[in-house]
């Protein structure tokens, strides 16, 4: 669900419930579009007095709005608009906050002394619109005092923000305020133009983003990507006839249960019944709602008692999550470009293996001339022979300038140059292999990276497998990276390898021969570990140790994924291999879905 209307107009509940009657003690600007306001509020019943804090941020990137503990230190020098905020709102009470309609605009109305002691009500508006978004403070006459970003006529001609300008609120595209929408006026919009259903709700009415319409669709028994005019489709071909009153009827159920459920979710607005959710797809957060969200009852929810924190927790989480794909950029391009590389070397080579295949063919072409040349008349261009190994007439093409012996020469040497090519070219082709193989378990070791430090030993794997040099001639760089650790439902503990210097330590060092080991079969991902502590494991330790393989994956987007399995002792790792590389001939497989929903981290 984006932040959208609705999701304001919960923040705006909560806000209003939280800060209302509160002073602002500090103000602070700590990056050029953030502000974050200290309110110390009122003792409530059974509440003392509290410290709030209030972030906002107009980055075009990401708006927000939220309370939070956390604090951010600002520039040693504060930028002007803070200054003037200061010198205005300092010991400021919040008298009200509200929201124009299910617009995404929030109003902190804020009555305070000025400089002469008289009482004065001015008001900060909060636009969370995309790049659009902005910070304005205006005046109790509507007049814009100044704005965290300035826009001038040449960059927008719908409106200016700037000083001494008169406050009003862009409308871009003419929506409905859900809110006060009638049945009739419902039917009729939704029925004005073919387009998709979920797409005609979010369109034509105000904070309803495409996720929530998809919803309302979907509590309607209807799909959201069918057509407005598969409602209306049923009248135009009953006609004007006996079916025409069965099909108008068919219209109008649908029409009426999309409004039902529509008005459901305007009702639990107006009454501020919220639920917070955020919603995880393989275990990172893939959503987040204010209402319930039925589309998503296939993914793990995590309930807040705040939209606060769910908002902190969900940006907090994805930024981190963009951060470390960011970071680890420049060394997916490295393994991606080695991988192409070598992905083209082994293509050639195994075509170049193809066209040895028929050196077999020259040798028996020298052998039966050998025993059959003495018939050959001098200058013929080929010789019929039995061939022995097939009991089969060929013909054997001939060099008429050469005699039977020589072309026996001729073809033993192409023979000899075509084994010697293929015996080479099965040792390269194995070696460019497990070349590949190795940087797809270093491209899947980057997708598994969920911190900085995760990556410090991907790149010193990349640095001794002489894909990048290091910069300076130190040691090498020490890493705090982990294994993960999980803990079975029947309590045994149970270790993933983040990266290929992991995977053999937590397989030659950390587990005993007893203890079992899972990897996924025939893909690149982490070797898991479940220790035994000497007792024998139910069925269910085998089935969340192989969820987790299956999970830490190449094939962690695959419904099943199929897993080898084996007792630690039966792992041995070849001379000279790759990092992680490992061999074993004894072990059991199972097929299983990469879901670990339901697993504990340590």
């Amino acid at each position: 669900m984006a932040f959208d209307g609705i999701t304001i107009a919960s923040i705006v509940n909560e806000l209003k419930t939280e800060l209302t009657g509160g002073r602002i003690t500090k103000i602070a600007q700590p990056e050029n579009d953030e502000l974050i306001l200290t309110i110390k509020t009122n003792p409530r019943e059974n509440q003392p007095s509290a410290t709030k804090r209030l972030f906002i941020s107009a980055d075009a990137a990401l708006p927000l709005i939220y309370l939070t503990e956390n604090n951010k230190s600002g520039p040693l020098t504060a930028p002007g608009f803070c200054m003037l905020l200061r010198k205005h709102l300092n010991s400021g009470r919040i008298l009200d906050i509200t929201q124009p309609g299910l617009e995404r605009i929030i109003h902190i109305h804020i009555g305070h002394l000025n400089e002469m002691g008289d009482y004065q009500e001015k008001r900060l508006v909060v636009e969370i619109m995309g790049k659009h978004s902005n910070i304005i403070f205006i005046n109790d006459e509507n007049m814009i005092i100044d704005s965290i970003k300035h826009i001038s006529g040449l960059v927008s001609s719908v409106r200016e923000v700037l000083p001494g300008r008169a406050y009003f609120i862009a409308e871009t595209a003419v929506k409905i305020n859900p809110l006060t929408t009638s049945p009739a006026e419902f039917s009729e919009v939704i029925m004005a133009k073919a387009m998709p259903l979920h797409k005609a709700i979010y369109m034509n009415y105000t904070g309803i983003s495409p996720a929530l319409a998809q919803e309302i669709c979907y509590q309607a028994g209807l799909d959201g990507d069918d057509s407005t005019a598969v409602l209306s489709e049923a009248v135009v071909k009953g006609g004007y006839n006996e079916g025409f009153d069965e099909a108008l009827h068919n219209q109008n159920e649908g029409i009426n249960k999309l409004y039902d459920t529509f008005s459901n979710y305007v009702n639990q607005i107006k009454a501020n019944n919220y639920t917070y959710n955020i919603f995880l797809k393989d275990s990172h957060p893939y959503d987040f709602s204010v209402l319930e969200m039925n589309i998503y009852r296939n993914m793990t929810a995590v309930s807040y008692d705040s939209p606060s924190v769910m908002l902190e927790q969900y940006y907090l989480t994805r930024n981190i999550l963009n951060r470390i794909r960011q970071k680890s950029a420049d060394l997916r391009k490295i393994v991606q470009t080695h991988l192409e590389r070598n992905r083209k070397k082994y293509e050639l080579q195994l075509n170049q293996i193809n066209d040895t295949e028929k050196k077999d063919r020259f040798r028996i072409y020298g052998e039966l001339l050998n025993t059959y040349g003495y018939g050959c008349e001098p200058g013929a261009k080929s010789l019929e022979a039995l061939d022995y190994y097939s009991n089969e007439m060929i013909t054997i093409p001939l060099d008429p300038l050469l005699s039977a012996g020589e072309n026996a020469k001729k073809y033993f040497d192409k023979y000899n140059k075509m084994k010697r090519t293929a015996d080479a070219l099965a040792t390269l082709t194995a070696e460019v292999k497990d070349e590949i193989i190795h940087l797809e378990s270093i491209a899947t070791s980057l997708d598994i990276a969920l911190q900085e430090e995760d990556l410090v030993e991907i790149k010193e794997e990349m640095i001794a497998g002489g894909y990048i040099r290091r910069k300076n001639q130190g040691k090498r760089e020490k890493s705090k990276s982990r294994p993960f650790h999980y803990l079975s439902s029947d309590g045994f503990h149970m270790y993933v390898g983040k990266n290929n210097f992991q995977n053999e330590d937590i397989t030659f060092k950390l587990a005993d021969g007893g203890d079992w080991w899972f990897h996924a079969k025939g893909i690149p991902g982490s070797h898991v570990i479940i220790k035994t502590e000497g007792k024998e494991l139910p069925d269910r330790a085998y089935e969340e140790a192989a969820a987790l393989a299956a999970y830490y994956s190449k094939g962690r987007d695959q419904e099943k994924v199929e897993i080898d399995y084996t007792e630690r002792k039966n792992i041995k790792k070849p001379n000279a291999a790759k990092p992680g590389f490992v061999v074993y001939y004894t072990n059991y497989s199972m097929v299983i879905a990469p879901d670990i929903s339901g697993l504990k981290i340590m």
